[in-house]
């Protein structure tokens, strides 16, 4: 026996080195080869996650399927362009208005720069497009300062739009999120996204791959600030991306799940790719070991 053990395990040492050296001789099967998610488990059954607060809920029924300091209130950065882009929308302007950018829509509070430069005249649905995709700030700053009352009118409704969505630790300082001021909690993004879901325009901008806009003589293209939107084995239907230092980096998403509309918030991760990593390991973790709560959540009736 002692024999065959030995005998199996360098059998074992021979095929990894084989599925090693044939990894690393083509490029494309290192890309195929990539490491399974790791999931650790608190004692409750939930998933380790990095980010210092977290909600994942299923969509359809509101049951929350795991959380963490979901209550406590945190700045939330450029996730304030859900909100933005609602405020917007609910206005009923033109599309097709054109709007220019100015020194007023420098960042001068986080000295942040941008690729459009003052001068650039953009269509307001060109601006939202980007703002939302990629998180473009000189692009929701003039979409504040080019509703009916300027910026102090926007940042207004902005406000009475969360009090309305029953958003209540929430407050709004700015239209980009690069004021430290806006903040909410895990749960009242739950009910943003909820929200921003019923919105055609901001599902499809949000989860677009990319988007070419002219500026002056030539082209700028923007990409999607949220790489899983470009993964094949994710159904992204709304998504949002965040940072600024005090809010750390911040994701929500609207994805599916074994069939099932399922809304995920992560505030404040401290390192670069730990937001995807952990949205990773959540939707991992109800794929198998928390299927049973996607599964299991009853339908509510006569009420979203």
């Amino acid at each position: 026996m002692k024999r065959r053990s030995i005998l199996t395990a360098l059998l074992g040492i021979a095929i990894a080195h084989a599925s090693f050296s044939v990894a690393h001789a083509n490029p494309s099967n290192r890309v195929q080869a990539s490491a399974p998610v790791q999931v650790q488990f608190d004692r409750h059954g939930n998933p380790v996650l990095g980010s210092a607060a977290f909600v994942v809920a299923n969509q359809r029924t509101g049951d929350i399927l795991s959380e963490r300091a979901a209550d406590r209130v945190m700045p939330i950065a450029s996730i304030t362009k859900i909100m933005t882009a609602m405020v917007v929308l609910d206005a009923g302007q033109s599309l097709s208005e054109v709007l220019t950018i100015t020194a007023d829509d420098i960042d001068r509070l986080k000295g942040t720069g941008s690729r459009l430069p003052v001068g650039a005249r953009l269509t307001r649905e060109e601006m939202l497009h980007i703002a939302l995709m990629s998180s473009e700030n000189r692009a929701a700053s003039a979409l504040a300062r080019h509703y009916p009352g300027g910026q102090r009118a926007f940042i207004e409704a902005m406000n009475v739009k969360a009090r309305m969505l029953g958003m209540w630790t929430t407050r709004f300082a700015d239209s980009t999120g690069l004021d430290p001021r806006n903040v909410a909690s895990a749960h009242d993004l739950v009910k943003l996204v909820q929200a921003a879901s019923t919105y055609p325009l901001i599902r499809e901008f949000s989860t677009a791959d990319h988007r070419f806009v002219r500026v002056g003589n030539g082209q700028l293209r923007y990409g999607n600030s949220n790489g899983l939107v470009r993964e094949p084995d994710w159904s992204v239907s709304l998504s949002k991306t965040g940072f600024i230092r005090e809010a750390g980096r911040c994701l929500v998403m609207q994805t599916w799940v074994r069939g099932e509309p399922v809304i995920m918030v992560l505030l404040n991760s401290e390192g670069r790719y730990t937001r995807t990593a952990d949205a990773k390991r959540l939707k991992h973790w109800l794929e198998t070991t928390g299927a049973y709560r996607v599964a299991a959540a009853p339908a509510r009736r006569g009420g979203s």
